[in-house]
């Protein structure tokens, strides 16, 4: 897992809702496609699809069916293009501001944070826990990687597992 990499993907989400663009794409990797799913699983981002260096057609980013496609859908994962595959992540908007305000890294390349289930109950009622600021804001949200795979703090404690903090994401 490279945090360096995440980082990058951070800080390219905060400069693509900052520029206001629907579309933006991100290195693919098993990380990466993970913590995408759980920010559409929260609400953050509208799609995520798997493509090559150019845009899905949009049918595909419209969740739609594709009708009489002449392509047969997405180019599939060779060995010769499985470095230019990317992932295409559609952003949302509510009354001209982005949904996703602000993404930043917790755990760093040097520095990486692991938080257990009681650490996990303390950042969830707004306290500090080590180097954790605690949750304040209504619609903030923590990601852990778990054995279990990306998962937001609130559903950690749920499941009573805890891991490696990702991102904090407003």
């Amino acid at each position: 897992m490279s945090l360096v990499n995440l980082a990058h993907v951070c800080s390219h989400i905060n400069n693509a809702t900052k520029a206001r663009l629907g579309l933006t794409s991100i290195p693919n990797s098993k990380l990466h496609l993970k913590l995408c799913l759980a920010l559409q699983n929260s609400g953050f981002i509208s799609t995520v699809v798997r493509g090559g260096p150019t845009p899905p057609p949009p049918h595909i980013l419209l969740g739609h069916p594709a009708l009489n496609d002449e392509h047969g859908g997405v180019e599939p994962v060779t060995q010769s293009n499985v470095a230019s595959r990317r992932l295409w992540l559609g952003l949302k908007y509510w009354q001209s501001e982005p949904v996703l305000s602000k993404m930043q890294m917790v755990s760093k390349p040097k520095r990486r944070i692991t938080m257990d289930v009681a650490g996990l109950r303390r950042i969830i009622r707004g306290e500090k826990s080590g180097y954790v600021e605690g949750l304040r804001s209504p619609g903030e949200c923590l990601y852990l990687s778990t054995d279990r795979g990306v998962m937001e703090a609130r559903e950690c404690v749920e499941k009573k597992v805890g891991g490696l903090v990702l991102c904090r994401v407003i």
